[in-house]
């Protein structure tokens, strides 16, 4: 595995996906937090700081998210649909280091939209004279980041052996699922049906839960999980995204072309 192959495929999937209409997210962003700082506080004048504050959160990540599987089911899928991956195979570059660029090359988008909107995001509450713990905001956009890899990932996988329509409809259902996957384990326990509960449980097993990943209902309120929480849940996110690598590299090296 040559690293400066890596680089170079990620330098041309971060530009690629910089030039396909990527900043109008962050454009959008921008006038609906502007707009909402303004209305939202006058609709719930006891907790108008607190649900600005948890809005603009909730909008980085459903945005990032739309990239992460739009773009990421596309980026080997496209090359495959293409037939343009017939020209990079035979080249010096192995399938592993295709997987591999791509994920970091929309990695790399999805962290300079992160920040952008972070700016613009800190901006607009300072603007408004909202309060807002910005240390622990900035863990939870630590966290949304390697949720979001780990949903390039998914993205990815889905994309190597499917179409680019069923393997987005996955991508959001594994999201979805990694979300309430807690939920549904207790929905399960809940139902007298043994079927029901072998469901539930082999989904929890299997899907990531994306739940410890997510700190943002804690840190509108200035609360950090601590130190063992947010170690063990970044151990978690990397090695899924290590393995879902890993799955794609295998199917993609599995097919012909």
């Amino acid at each position: 595995m040559n690293f400066k192959r890596i680089w170079a495929i990620a330098t041309n999937c971060f530009r690629e996906v910089i030039r396909d209409r990527i900043l109008y997210f962050l454009g959008f962003y921008a006038l609906t937090f502007g707009i909402a700082v303004r209305i939202l506080p006058d609709i719930s004048a006891t907790a108008g700081d607190k649900i600005v504050v948890d809005f603009g959160l909730g909008m980085i990540g459903i945005l990032s998210v739309l990239v992460a599987i739009f773009v990421g089911t596309g980026l080997v899928n496209k090359e495959i649909e293409k037939r343009t991956i017939l020209v990079l195979i035979p080249k010096p570059i192995s399938r592993a280091e295709l997987i591999i660029g791509k994920h970091i090359g929309l990695s790399a988008v999805i962290g300079v939209m992160l920040a952008v909107m972070v700016v613009i995001y800190f901006g607009f509450l300072t603007w408004a004279d909202r309060p807002f713990f910005a240390g622990p905001i900035l863990v939870s956009i630590a966290y949304l980041f390697l949720e979001l890899m780990l949903i390039v990932a998914v993205a990815i996988a889905f994309g190597v052996f499917t179409s680019s329509l069923l393997a987005t409809l996955l991508s959001f259902g594994v999201y979805l699922v990694g979300h309430f996957s807690t939920d549904l384990v207790k929905l399960g326990e809940l139902s007298e049906n043994a079927g029901v509960q072998w469901i539930t449980e082999n989904l929890y097993t299997i899907l990531p839960d994306l739940s410890r990943l997510n700190f943002r209902n804690d840190v509108v309120y200035g609360v950090i999980p601590d130190g063992n929480t947010l170690l063990f849940s970044a151990i978690y996110g990397i090695v899924y995204v290590v393995l879902l690598q890993a799955i794609a590299i295998y199917v993609l090296s599995r097919r012909q072309f």
